[in-house]
């Protein structure tokens, strides 16, 4: 099995663009490539029991972030102010950069 490319990478800032929580920005906390997820700081919020343990010893409901589809996740642009897609550029000494479509600005 090949290892699925994914647009957005840890620390990134970005909106998603569908599902329950349209409308929302958040940082990237991981990539998962092989199973095309992201997780997203307050993004996909789940309730989840934990039994109690030597390192959580009350136990109780937790919530923390769940993965969601990296389809459903755009780069925020600081500049624009808005989601936008990316273009990849080399530059004159050979490093290559994410560029916003929009305004230009690289990532």
């Amino acid at each position: 099995m090949a290892i699925n490319k994914i647009h957005v990478r840890k620390k990134d800032t970005v909106v998603v663009v569908s599902g329950k929580d349209k409308g929302k920005t958040g940082e990237v906390l991981a990539a998962y490539p092989k199973k095309s997820t992201v997780l997203v700081k307050d993004v996909n919020v789940v309730t989840k029991h934990q039994k109690p343990s030597k390192t959580n010893v009350q136990g109780g409901i937790i919530k923390r972030e769940a993965p969601v589809n990296s389809s459903k996740v755009m780069l925020y642009c600081t500049k624009c102010n808005s989601a936008t897609r990316i273009s990849n550029k080399v530059l004159d000494d050979g490093t290559k950069v994410r560029i916003c479509k929009k305004c230009g600005e690289t990532f």
